[in-house]
């Protein structure tokens, strides 16, 4: 909503500067030390994370007196009473800045081809067997999809470029991978060890066969 719009209905809701009537005295003041460091925490923060924060602090120091907070830690009341007239309605306010720039993205401008889209993503899909992680990997590359979709009719003003087209994917969660042919298992030193002794136990018997074979020509009369 946008910011001006957005404090026109929260003043018909309430007046957006009201207080609560609560005895100062019975609320923690903030030491010298302590309101350095909330004007250095609000001067980090900006649009409504910096409101709420006000609010917050202001709520709980000065019982929701937009006029204190400005006098002792030098914010601006209209914007502590605007974050604090966030927190009560639940009605978060945006600038134009915000509301009206940056560019959508494009499963958002393109919701239908987009959930095609995850249909043929989910087609080729392949989770991760060891369960260490929720991304699923799949084989469609980003190319191959833009040619599943002009298959299915969607227009080439409807399709981004094959690299939007990656960034969507690994959006929706899934991660492009390869396609990894089998490989040989590597020969270990164990296995050669295990095939050598094998084998000389194979070949002993016949050469001790042979031996005695001999003997027994020899010997004979």
């Amino acid at each position: 909503m946008i910011l001006q719009e957005c404090e026109r209905q929260l003043s018909a809701r309430g007046p957006i500067m009201s207080m609560h009537h609560a005895t100062l005295d019975s609320l923690p003041l903030p030491s010298p030390s302590q309101s350095a460091d909330l004007r250095l925490a609000a001067s980090n923060m900006t649009g409504p994370t910096r409101r709420a924060f006000e609010a917050a602090m202001t709520l709980k120091y000065w019982g929701g007196n937009p006029l204190m907070a400005e006098a002792v830690l030098g914010w601006g009341r209209q914007t502590v009473a605007l974050g604090l007239a966030e927190r009560r309605t639940g009605i978060l306010c945006l600038g134009a800045q915000s509301a009206f720039s940056g560019r959508t993205r494009w499963e958002e401008r393109q919701p239908q081809v987009a959930e095609a889209l995850r249909q043929l993503a989910e087609a080729h899909a392949q989770h991760d067997p060891t369960f260490r992680t929720s991304v699923t990997s799949t084989r469609l590359t980003a190319q191959a999809a833009l040619t599943a979709l002009r298959e299915q009719g969607s227009s080439a003003a409807q399709l981004p470029s094959p690299r939007t087209m990656a960034a969507v994917l690994n959006r929706m969660g899934f991660r492009l991978r390869k396609v990894v042919k089998a490989k040989p298992q590597k020969k270990l030193k164990e296995t050669d060890a295990i095939f050598d002794n094998i084998k000389k136990k194979m070949t002993k018997p016949c050469h001790q066969a042979a031996s005695n074979a001999g003997a027994l020509i020899v010997k004979r009369p």
